[in-house]
């Protein structure tokens, strides 16, 4: 009679345990690059960036004494530091309401329309792909100018739209929009074009109107969408810079200057970089929080909501 020994238990863990290894060692492979590239041009400038924010350290190199927090200090104390900061979330509340709205627009009425469906993509994200100097200088040289502009010469008036302080950052706000609304129209769009079809036919079935639709079917899933949106574009706008610094260089009187140009400003043609550095700290800590709030309320939105 032949007796049968059993393989002992520890076999398939054993067995697991090597698949997974091997697993582990080729993704290692894989992400190794990226990692190497990650950590030299992201993880390690940072860190740097932090230390010289500790330093006095100037933009030729010289006087890297350690101040600690000084930097830090000196600007929570600086008049002019809060006011490139209130410029910046004044500009991020003012572009991010209509970029986040207008998108919402646009996509709906293309996703609708059944003529020339091309045309009206192309003509929304079409300045999306112009470079920041294009624009600036489109507008400045067309659209602003008080004497030949466009928009002087449609209403009849004599406005400086860049050199009033009054209007400055509303007509730098009217430029990102046109600019920019492109891109939150496309991912508007592509989310209009996944929702299932049979949804509606369903509400319609029921008598839904057009409205309910919207109410009860589109803004709902597109909720995770509408949240992505929202915390692009306040990183982006809290991050502006460039068509500020190229239609007015923070003016007229400091009143669209924000808290990146004068980072840029204190580091370049101040050369203290130790204190340019704190200053971009500081903004770096705020998109954080503000990124972290908003990602919390959409996720309490969203377990709230059945």
């Amino acid at each position: 009679m032949t007796t049968t020994v059993a393989a002992p238990a520890t076999t398939a863990p054993v067995a697991k345990a090597k698949v997974r290894r091997g697993w582990t060692q080729h993704g290692l492979l894989f992400v190794g690059p990226f990692l190497l590239i990650y950590v030299a041009f992201l993880v390690w400038p940072t860190l740097l960036g932090f230390q010289m924010s500790l330093s006095s350290v100037n933009i030729a190199g010289a006087n890297n004494d350690f101040v600690g927090f000084g930097n830090y200090a000196e600007a929570f104390g600086d008049p002019r530091m809060w006011r490139s900061l209130w410029n910046t979330v004044v500009f991020t509340v003012l572009s991010t309401i209509p970029l986040v709205l207008l998108g919402l627009l646009f996509a709906l009425l293309v996703h609708n329309l059944r003529f020339m469906q091309w045309l009206w993509r192309l003509s929304f994200f079409g300045p999306f792909l112009l470079p920041s100097a294009v624009v600036s200088i489109l507008w400045l040289q067309m659209i602003y100018p008080p004497d030949y502009g466009l928009i002087n010469g449609t209403l009849g008036t004599d406005v400086l739209w860049l050199g009033d302080p009054s209007v400055a950052m509303w007509s730098v706000v009217l430029t990102t929009v046109w600019w920019t609304v492109g891109f939150n129209f496309l991912l508007y769009l592509a989310a209009l074009q996944s929702i299932p079809q049979h949804l509606y036919e369903a509400a319609a079935i029921d008598g839904a109107s057009a409205w309910d639709k919207l109410r009860s079917i589109t803004l709902p899933l597109l909720r995770r969408t509408t949240g992505l949106i929202v915390v692009l574009q306040l990183v982006a706008s809290l991050k502006v810079f460039d068509q500020i610094y190229l239609m007015t260089s923070g003016g007229p009187q400091d009143a669209t200057r924000p808290i990146i140009e004068y980072a840029y400003d204190i580091g370049f043609t101040g050369y203290r970089i130790g204190y340019a550095s704190a200053v971009s700290y500081i903004l770096f800590v705020l998109i954080v929080i503000v990124s972290l709030v908003q990602l919390r309320l959409f996720r309490k939105r969203e377990e709230v909501t059945p």
